[in-house]
Protein backbone atom coordinates (compact mmCIF):
# COMPACT_ATOMS: atom_id res chain seq x y z
CA UNK A 1 0.00 0.00 0.00
CA UNK A 2 1.37 3.40 -1.01
CA UNK A 3 2.27 5.76 1.77
CA UNK A 4 -0.23 8.57 2.30
CA UNK A 5 0.69 12.08 1.20
CA UNK A 6 1.45 14.56 3.98
CA UNK A 7 -0.17 18.00 3.85
CA UNK A 8 0.30 21.33 5.58
CA UNK A 9 -2.85 23.39 6.01
CA UNK A 10 -2.25 27.15 6.17
CA UNK A 11 -5.34 29.31 6.77
CA UNK A 12 -5.72 33.05 6.25
CA UNK A 13 -8.29 33.88 8.95
CA UNK A 14 -8.83 37.32 7.42
CA UNK A 15 -10.38 35.63 4.37
CA UNK A 16 -11.80 32.36 5.70
CA UNK A 17 -14.85 32.11 7.98
CA UNK A 18 -14.97 29.67 10.93
CA UNK A 19 -17.89 27.79 9.35
CA UNK A 20 -15.61 26.41 6.62
CA UNK A 21 -13.12 24.64 8.90
CA UNK A 22 -14.89 21.28 8.85
CA UNK A 23 -15.03 21.32 5.04
CA UNK A 24 -11.34 22.25 4.81
CA UNK A 25 -10.24 19.45 7.12
CA UNK A 26 -12.49 16.91 5.39
CA UNK A 27 -11.22 17.82 1.91
CA UNK A 28 -7.56 17.53 2.85
CA UNK A 29 -8.09 14.40 4.94
CA UNK A 30 -9.37 12.74 1.76
CA UNK A 31 -6.06 13.57 0.09
CA UNK A 32 -3.72 12.34 2.82
CA UNK A 33 -2.41 12.98 6.33
CA UNK A 34 -2.49 16.48 7.82
CA UNK A 35 0.79 17.28 9.57
CA UNK A 36 0.50 21.06 9.98
CA UNK A 37 -2.65 23.02 10.87
CA UNK A 38 -1.80 26.70 11.20
CA UNK A 39 -4.08 29.69 11.06
CA UNK A 40 -2.91 33.31 10.74
CA UNK A 41 -4.49 36.48 12.06
CA UNK A 42 -4.08 39.40 14.45
CA UNK A 43 -5.56 37.59 17.43
CA UNK A 44 -5.53 40.72 19.60
CA UNK A 45 -8.57 41.94 17.69
CA UNK A 46 -12.22 41.07 18.14
CA UNK A 47 -12.03 38.33 15.50
CA UNK A 48 -10.47 35.99 18.08
CA UNK A 49 -13.79 35.51 19.90
CA UNK A 50 -15.47 33.88 16.89
CA UNK A 51 -12.53 31.54 16.34
CA UNK A 52 -11.72 30.41 19.90
CA UNK A 53 -14.00 27.34 20.02
CA UNK A 54 -13.11 26.34 16.44
CA UNK A 55 -9.37 26.47 17.22
CA UNK A 56 -9.73 24.27 20.29
CA UNK A 57 -12.09 21.70 18.75
CA UNK A 58 -9.96 21.22 15.64
CA UNK A 59 -6.48 21.53 17.17
CA UNK A 60 -5.52 24.48 14.98
CA UNK A 61 -2.32 26.34 15.83
CA UNK A 62 -2.93 30.12 15.85
CA UNK A 63 -0.08 32.26 14.57
CA UNK A 64 -0.07 35.86 15.77
CA UNK A 65 0.61 38.53 13.19
CA UNK A 66 0.12 42.16 14.20
CA UNK A 67 -1.34 44.65 11.75
CA UNK A 68 1.52 47.12 11.47
CA UNK A 69 -0.46 49.53 9.30
CA UNK A 70 -4.20 50.15 9.50
CA UNK A 71 -6.11 48.73 6.53
CA UNK A 72 -3.29 46.42 5.42
CA UNK A 73 -3.47 42.63 5.60
CA UNK A 74 -0.27 41.53 7.35
CA UNK A 75 -1.12 37.83 7.58
CA UNK A 76 -0.10 37.22 3.95
CA UNK A 77 3.61 37.66 4.56
CA UNK A 78 3.56 35.47 7.68
CA UNK A 79 1.81 32.67 5.80
CA UNK A 80 4.23 32.90 2.88
CA UNK A 81 7.31 32.81 5.14
CA UNK A 82 5.97 29.79 7.03
CA UNK A 83 5.12 28.01 3.78
CA UNK A 84 8.69 28.44 2.52
CA UNK A 85 10.13 27.24 5.85
CA UNK A 86 7.96 24.11 5.70
CA UNK A 87 8.95 23.61 2.06
CA UNK A 88 12.66 23.66 2.85
CA UNK A 89 12.17 21.31 5.81
CA UNK A 90 10.99 18.77 3.24
CA UNK A 91 8.51 17.13 5.59
CA UNK A 92 5.35 17.49 3.50
CA UNK A 93 4.18 16.43 0.04
CA UNK A 94 1.58 19.14 -0.40
CA UNK A 95 0.07 22.39 0.86
CA UNK A 96 -3.52 23.50 1.40
CA UNK A 97 -3.64 27.29 1.00
CA UNK A 98 -6.92 28.51 2.48
CA UNK A 99 -7.75 32.02 1.30
CA UNK A 100 -9.70 33.94 -1.33
CA UNK A 101 -6.82 36.39 -1.71
CA UNK A 102 -5.01 36.51 -5.07
CA UNK A 103 -1.81 37.57 -3.25
CA UNK A 104 -1.06 33.87 -2.74
CA UNK A 105 -0.90 33.17 -6.49
CA UNK A 106 2.89 33.42 -6.69
CA UNK A 107 3.28 31.26 -3.59
CA UNK A 108 1.17 28.53 -5.20
CA UNK A 109 3.29 28.70 -8.35
CA UNK A 110 6.53 28.49 -6.36
CA UNK A 111 5.37 25.48 -4.34
CA UNK A 112 4.34 23.64 -7.49
CA UNK A 113 7.71 24.42 -9.07
CA UNK A 114 9.23 22.63 -6.09
CA UNK A 115 7.19 19.54 -6.94
CA UNK A 116 4.60 19.96 -4.20
CA UNK A 117 0.86 19.39 -4.55
CA UNK A 118 -1.04 22.64 -4.00
CA UNK A 119 -4.73 22.63 -3.12
CA UNK A 120 -6.43 26.00 -2.84
CA UNK A 121 -9.59 26.53 -0.79
CA UNK A 122 -11.58 29.76 -0.83
CA UNK A 123 -14.91 31.24 -1.80
CA UNK A 124 -16.18 31.43 -5.38
CA UNK A 125 -15.17 35.11 -5.48
CA UNK A 126 -11.52 33.99 -5.55
CA UNK A 127 -9.71 35.51 -8.57
CA UNK A 128 -9.13 33.06 -11.41
CA UNK A 129 -5.29 33.42 -11.44
CA UNK A 130 -5.03 32.00 -7.90
CA UNK A 131 -7.33 29.09 -8.83
CA UNK A 132 -5.30 28.29 -11.93
CA UNK A 133 -2.01 28.36 -10.00
CA UNK A 134 -3.11 25.40 -7.83
CA UNK A 135 -3.31 21.74 -8.73
CA UNK A 136 -6.87 21.84 -7.47
CA UNK A 137 -9.09 24.60 -6.11
CA UNK A 138 -12.18 24.04 -3.97
CA UNK A 139 -14.89 26.67 -3.59
CA UNK A 140 -15.90 26.42 0.04
CA UNK A 141 -19.21 28.23 -0.34
CA UNK A 142 -20.20 25.62 -2.96
CA UNK A 143 -19.04 22.44 -1.24
CA UNK A 144 -19.96 23.21 2.39
CA UNK A 145 -23.16 21.42 3.43
CA UNK A 146 -26.12 23.52 4.56
CA UNK A 147 -26.10 21.59 7.85
CA UNK A 148 -22.53 22.70 8.50
CA UNK A 149 -23.55 26.32 7.87
CA UNK A 150 -26.34 26.07 10.43
CA UNK A 151 -24.12 24.44 13.05
CA UNK A 152 -21.47 27.10 12.68
CA UNK A 153 -23.86 30.04 12.56
CA UNK A 154 -23.84 30.44 16.33
CA UNK A 155 -20.06 30.17 16.46
CA UNK A 156 -19.45 32.85 13.86
CA UNK A 157 -22.30 35.17 14.87
CA UNK A 158 -20.34 36.81 17.68
CA UNK A 159 -17.47 37.72 15.44
CA UNK A 160 -19.52 38.68 12.39
CA UNK A 161 -19.46 42.39 13.12
CA UNK A 162 -15.71 42.49 13.67
CA UNK A 163 -15.12 40.31 10.58
CA UNK A 164 -17.24 42.66 8.50
CA UNK A 165 -15.36 45.70 9.76
CA UNK A 166 -12.01 44.06 9.06
CA UNK A 167 -13.06 42.94 5.59
CA UNK A 168 -14.23 46.44 4.75
CA UNK A 169 -10.91 48.04 5.66
CA UNK A 170 -9.86 47.88 2.00
CA UNK A 171 -11.19 50.42 -0.47
CA UNK A 172 -14.59 49.94 -2.11
CA UNK A 173 -12.90 49.96 -5.51
CA UNK A 174 -10.60 47.07 -4.52
CA UNK A 175 -13.54 45.01 -3.30
CA UNK A 176 -15.44 45.59 -6.54
CA UNK A 177 -12.39 44.59 -8.57
CA UNK A 178 -11.97 41.37 -6.55
CA UNK A 179 -15.62 40.53 -7.13
CA UNK A 180 -15.32 41.09 -10.87
CA UNK A 181 -12.18 38.95 -11.06
CA UNK A 182 -13.83 36.13 -9.14
CA UNK A 183 -17.00 35.96 -11.24
CA UNK A 184 -15.24 33.89 -13.90
CA UNK A 185 -13.53 31.49 -11.50
CA UNK A 186 -16.20 28.80 -11.87
CA UNK A 187 -15.81 27.32 -15.33
CA UNK A 188 -18.99 27.63 -17.46
CA UNK A 189 -20.78 24.33 -18.02
CA UNK A 190 -20.51 24.83 -21.79
CA UNK A 191 -16.71 24.89 -21.52
CA UNK A 192 -16.76 21.72 -19.43
CA UNK A 193 -18.96 20.01 -22.02
CA UNK A 194 -16.62 20.94 -24.87
CA UNK A 195 -13.61 19.69 -22.91
CA UNK A 196 -15.31 16.38 -22.13
CA UNK A 197 -15.77 15.83 -25.86
CA UNK A 198 -12.17 16.73 -26.65
CA UNK A 199 -10.70 14.55 -23.88
CA UNK A 200 -12.66 11.50 -25.00
CA UNK A 201 -11.78 12.06 -28.67
CA UNK A 202 -8.09 12.66 -27.97
CA UNK A 203 -7.50 9.97 -25.34
CA UNK A 204 -10.34 7.45 -25.62
CA UNK A 205 -10.75 4.24 -27.54
CA UNK A 206 -13.03 4.36 -30.58
CA UNK A 207 -15.03 1.40 -29.28
CA UNK A 208 -14.83 1.59 -25.49
CA UNK A 209 -14.37 5.31 -24.92
CA UNK A 210 -12.39 6.29 -21.82
CA UNK A 211 -12.32 5.16 -18.19
CA UNK A 212 -14.38 7.51 -16.03
CA UNK A 213 -11.54 7.92 -13.53
CA UNK A 214 -9.11 8.96 -16.24
CA UNK A 215 -11.69 11.34 -17.70
CA UNK A 216 -12.14 13.03 -14.33
CA UNK A 217 -8.38 13.24 -13.76
CA UNK A 218 -7.72 14.84 -17.15
CA UNK A 219 -10.59 17.28 -16.67
CA UNK A 220 -9.19 18.28 -13.25
CA UNK A 221 -5.80 18.99 -14.83
CA UNK A 222 -7.40 21.29 -17.40
CA UNK A 223 -9.54 23.10 -14.82
CA UNK A 224 -8.03 23.06 -11.29
CA UNK A 225 -11.21 24.60 -9.86
CA UNK A 226 -13.46 21.90 -11.33
CA UNK A 227 -15.63 20.17 -8.76
CA UNK A 228 -19.03 18.61 -9.49
CA UNK A 229 -20.36 20.26 -6.33
CA UNK A 230 -19.89 23.64 -8.01
CA UNK A 231 -22.75 22.62 -10.30
CA UNK A 232 -24.96 20.97 -7.69
CA UNK A 233 -23.88 17.33 -8.05
CA UNK A 234 -22.25 15.17 -5.39
CA UNK A 235 -20.83 12.51 -7.75
CA UNK A 236 -18.95 12.72 -11.04
CA UNK A 237 -20.97 9.83 -12.52
CA UNK A 238 -24.27 11.64 -11.86
CA UNK A 239 -22.84 14.84 -13.30
CA UNK A 240 -21.87 13.03 -16.54
CA UNK A 241 -25.39 11.65 -16.96
CA UNK A 242 -26.67 15.18 -17.52
CA UNK A 243 -24.88 15.37 -20.89
CA UNK A 244 -26.97 13.79 -23.63
CA UNK A 245 -23.93 13.32 -25.88
CA UNK A 246 -22.37 10.86 -23.41
CA UNK A 247 -23.14 7.21 -22.69
CA UNK A 248 -21.76 5.15 -19.81
CA UNK A 249 -21.02 1.44 -19.76
CA UNK A 250 -20.04 -0.75 -16.78
CA UNK A 251 -17.04 -2.94 -17.59
CA UNK A 252 -16.31 -5.12 -14.57
CA UNK A 253 -15.66 -2.74 -11.68
CA UNK A 254 -14.92 0.18 -14.02
CA UNK A 255 -17.15 2.60 -15.88
CA UNK A 256 -16.33 3.64 -19.44
CA UNK A 257 -17.61 6.90 -20.88
CA UNK A 258 -18.26 7.15 -24.63
CA UNK A 259 -19.53 9.75 -27.04
CA UNK A 260 -23.09 9.15 -28.13
CA UNK A 261 -23.00 10.23 -31.78
CA UNK A 262 -26.57 11.13 -32.86
CA UNK A 263 -28.02 9.29 -35.84
CA UNK A 264 -28.18 12.57 -37.73
CA UNK A 265 -24.37 12.78 -37.71
CA UNK A 266 -24.13 9.49 -39.62
CA UNK A 267 -25.66 11.14 -42.69
CA UNK A 268 -23.85 14.46 -42.24
CA UNK A 269 -21.44 13.68 -45.08
CA UNK A 270 -24.21 13.45 -47.69
CA UNK A 271 -25.78 16.58 -46.20
CA UNK A 272 -22.51 18.48 -46.71
CA UNK A 273 -22.39 17.40 -50.35
CA UNK A 274 -25.92 18.74 -50.83
CA UNK A 275 -24.92 22.04 -49.22
CA UNK A 276 -22.04 22.45 -51.66
CA UNK A 277 -24.30 21.58 -54.60
CA UNK A 278 -26.59 24.41 -53.54
CA UNK A 279 -23.83 26.91 -54.27
CA UNK A 280 -23.57 25.77 -57.88
CA UNK A 281 -20.47 26.14 -60.03
CA UNK A 282 -19.14 29.08 -58.01
CA UNK A 283 -18.44 26.83 -55.02
CA UNK A 284 -18.44 27.88 -51.38
CA UNK A 285 -15.77 29.39 -49.16
CA UNK A 286 -14.33 26.81 -46.74
CA UNK A 287 -15.06 29.01 -43.74
CA UNK A 288 -18.64 29.67 -44.85
CA UNK A 289 -19.25 25.95 -45.30
CA UNK A 290 -17.95 25.30 -41.79
CA UNK A 291 -20.39 27.89 -40.40
CA UNK A 292 -23.30 26.41 -42.36
CA UNK A 293 -22.60 22.93 -41.02
CA UNK A 294 -22.29 24.06 -37.41
CA UNK A 295 -25.50 26.07 -37.67
CA UNK A 296 -27.35 22.92 -38.74
CA UNK A 297 -25.40 20.52 -36.49
CA UNK A 298 -24.34 22.42 -33.32
CA UNK A 299 -22.51 19.36 -31.98
CA UNK A 300 -20.53 18.74 -35.16
CA UNK A 301 -16.87 18.02 -34.44
CA UNK A 302 -14.37 16.83 -37.06
CA UNK A 303 -12.44 14.98 -34.36
CA UNK A 304 -15.31 12.51 -34.15
CA UNK A 305 -14.41 11.46 -37.68
CA UNK A 306 -10.68 11.20 -37.00
CA UNK A 307 -9.55 14.60 -38.31
CA UNK A 308 -7.98 17.46 -36.39
CA UNK A 309 -8.81 20.07 -39.05
CA UNK A 310 -12.04 20.81 -40.91
CA UNK A 311 -10.26 21.13 -44.26
CA UNK A 312 -8.80 17.62 -44.00
CA UNK A 313 -12.24 16.24 -43.25
CA UNK A 314 -13.73 17.93 -46.33
CA UNK A 315 -10.90 16.64 -48.50
CA UNK A 316 -11.73 13.10 -47.32
CA UNK A 317 -15.22 13.29 -48.89
CA UNK A 318 -14.83 11.74 -52.33
CA UNK A 319 -17.51 13.90 -53.98
CA UNK A 320 -15.80 17.17 -52.98
CA UNK A 321 -12.56 18.96 -53.74
CA UNK A 322 -10.87 21.98 -52.17
CA UNK A 323 -9.23 24.56 -54.44
CA UNK A 324 -6.98 27.50 -53.61
CA UNK A 325 -8.76 30.34 -55.40
CA UNK A 326 -6.29 32.83 -53.90
CA UNK A 327 -3.46 32.25 -51.39
CA UNK A 328 -5.85 33.23 -48.58
CA UNK A 329 -9.12 31.93 -50.00
CA UNK A 330 -10.01 28.24 -50.26
CA UNK A 331 -13.27 27.11 -51.84
CA UNK A 332 -15.09 23.79 -51.90
CA UNK A 333 -16.57 22.47 -55.17
CA UNK A 334 -18.37 19.38 -56.37
CA UNK A 335 -15.61 17.26 -57.91
CA UNK A 336 -15.45 17.62 -61.70
CA UNK A 337 -17.18 21.04 -61.81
Amino acid sequence: MAEEKRFAILIDADNIAPKYIKSILNEISNKGTITYKRIYCDWTGNIASSWKKVLLNNSLTPVQQYSYTYGKNSTDSAMIIDAMDILYDGEVDGFALCSSDSDFTRLAVRLREAGKIVIGLGESKTPAPFCAACNEFKFLDRITDDDDDEKSAKTSKKGSKSNTAKASSGSKKDKEEDKDEGEDSITPIETIAASLRDIILENGNETNGIDMGELGSRLQKRFPAFDTRNYGYSKFSIFLKTFDFLTMDHVGTSINVMLNIPAEDISVESEIVEMVKGYGDKGVNLGSLSSDIRNKYPNFNTKEYGFSKFEQYIRSISALEVRNVTPLNKKVFIKGK
